[in-house]
């Protein structure tokens, strides 16, 4: 239902008259409402105390029957199995429920859209199907489809609603995220052709079959090494190899770390942060990116627990860049708009250094981050995107004493401004003080050579925010309009919930921690000959 509920919406945007700007707005917000409304119903109803996926559903999907003479030259049925498989645990939960607001909010952000609006929000809610399909799938097959449904609406979404270089901007984006999707589907198949690949004794033969299903492949990895999913099996040709595993989590890493985006497969997100409307962005930052965080940790640390503790300090160091490189390029931009784009990728650079940690301290603070910086960056750039509206630009040399006409907004740029550089009380601090605290233990001198980018980003952050809100103000922009209910709604919402994660943690740490314990306790098990 959470999945599939904004299809509701795009079914009636289907039968209104293009002609209906009015309508076709508000049909698109209410549709965002309700995948909203259900995640918050499933967020009170979770089992805390339970780490596992609760809420599962699994159907048949793809069952394509073939001749299993062709592969293993002996009678029997061959299967090539995907499965419609859907759950929630604590790490998807926060994420789901983040999805759902961003959205939420970004829709209301989209009333300053002026062209094409049906066609807009068509695509606004295909965007969000694909979201939150991504975080509640467990075959990798549908993962797959549902990652690469988020693409085609994105693309459309900045080549059609955003700037001067809109085009050019969704092209990049396009061709970056689809070589990242080539190299993932590539890793699946190999995944599905080994640690996917089973054999059931029948009475009419041998079954054979290969499958998507998480569940099945976690299981076959870890839970049976004597089968010969792991093993060269006289009859198979398919069985995994360490060279193997390690090939497959760095085609992993490069897949997601584009996503993410990591050191050096950036530049794509630039554009795309500065050429993309304020509404779309909010989504692309505040979502988009976190799926990378997420597919690394679900599919590249879990089923490749061994490997990626390995290169713990090969992750903590490409974290350190992310900080260091985002924070530094940040400072010296003239453009608001890649101030936070900098930012974000600073930023991200946290749940790199958290994951890195592999403790249940590390861990949680990545979570965190990713939950954080959803909210931070989605409330900037709904900022961002007012401020241009008003006065068409985002430059700071062209902005400035905007505290004295907007001070509405300049008070919500300054709290949130205040989140991003990690002040107490807001969500900023908790996850970078989780991050760091996780990391210190293992890894001190990269631990302290990264708290460098806390003081760097309080520099580039006060240096933007005091630029925008005080200073001479231009002459222009002394009758210019407070925010409107339209935008006052999401802007203060967005507020709350860094508030609330700021003062009151515990309702994303109690969801989570449980699922995180878990998780950390599952790498340890299988790393134990990898001295703790």
């Amino acid at each position: 239902m959470i999945v599939f509920a904004p299809l509701l919406g795009i079914l009636v945007l289907l039968f209104i008259p293009k002609q209906q700007g009015r309508w076709i707005k508000w049909i698109g917000i209410a549709a965002t409402l309700i995948p909203l409304v259900l995640a918050g119903w499933l967020y009170v109803d979770f089992n805390q105390s339970d780490g596992g996926d609760q809420y599962a559903e699994s159907y048949s999907w793809i069952n394509i029957p073939l001749n299993s003479e062709l592969l293993f030259n002996e009678q029997g049925t061959f299967h090539l199995k995907f499965d419609y498989s859907l759950a929630v645990d604590g790490l998807s939960l926060p994420l789901v429920f983040l999805t759902a607001l961003v959205a939420a909010m970004a829709a209301l952000a989209s009333f300053s859209i002026k062209k094409r609006w049906k066609t807009y929000f068509i695509m606004f809610l295909l965007l969000e199907i694909g979201m939150l399909g991504v975080f509640m799938a467990r075959d990798l097959f549908l993962f797959f489809v549902f990652f690469e449904v988020t693409l085609v609406p994105m693309f459309f979404l900045v080549g059609i609603w955003g700037y001067m270089n809109r085009e050019k901007a969704a092209n990049r984006f396009l061709l970056y995220n689809g070589v990242g999707s080539a190299i993932m589907l590539i890793a699946f198949l190999i995944v599905v052709t080994t640690a996917g690949f089973a054999q059931i004794e029948g009475p009419d033969g041998t079954s054979v079959y290969f499958t998507g299903s998480l569940y099945e492949i976690s299981n076959h990895l870890f839970n049976e090494p004597q089968s010969f999913v792991n093993t060269d099996h006289p009859q198979s040709p398919f069985f995994m190899t360490e060279g193997l595993k390690w090939a497959l989590f760095l085609m992993l890493l490069i897949a997601f770390g584009i996503k993410l985006p990591m050191f050096p497969f950036h530049s794509w997100m630039l554009k795309v942060h500065t050429e993309a409307p304020p509404s779309v962005v909010m989504i692309h930052s505040g979502i988009l990116l976190k799926m990378g965080a997420y597919g690394l940790i679900r599919f590249g640390i879990l089923l490749f627990p061994e490997q990626a503790k390995e290169w713990a300090f090969v992750l903590a160091l490409l974290g350190l860049i992310n900080i260091l490189y985002g924070a530094v390029l940040a400072f010296v931009q003239k453009d608001f708009k890649l101030v936070l784009a900098y930012s974000s990728i600073s930023h991200m650079g946290i749940v790199l250094l958290g994951l890195a940690a592999f403790n249940e301290i590390g861990m949680q603070g990545a979570v965190f981050q990713m939950v954080s910086h959803g909210l931070i960056s989605a409330l900037m750039f709904l900022l961002v995107g007012s401020i241009y509206e008003r006065t068409q630009t985002s430059m700071l040399d062209q902005l400035g004493g905007m505290a004295a006409s907007v001070p509405f907004m300049s008070g919500i740029l300054l709290i949130s401004g205040m989140a991003s550089l990690g002040l107490p009380g807001l969500s900023g601090f908790i996850s970078e003080y989780l991050s760091f605290l996780g990391l210190f233990g293992s890894m001190k001198i990269i631990t302290a050579i990264s708290l460098l980018g806390v003081i760097l980003t309080a520099v580039y952050v006060l240096r933007a925010v005091m630029k925008i809100t005080f200073g001479p103000m231009p002459e222009q922009y002394k009758s210019l309009r407070d925010a409107r209910l339209i935008e006052a709604v999401p802007m203060v919402t967005l507020v709350a919930f860094i508030l609330l994660l700021g003062i009151y943690p515990g309702i994303l740490s109690q969801p989570l921690d449980t699922t995180i314990s878990g998780l950390n306790q599952f790498i340890q098990q299988v790393t134990v000959g990898l001295g703790g």
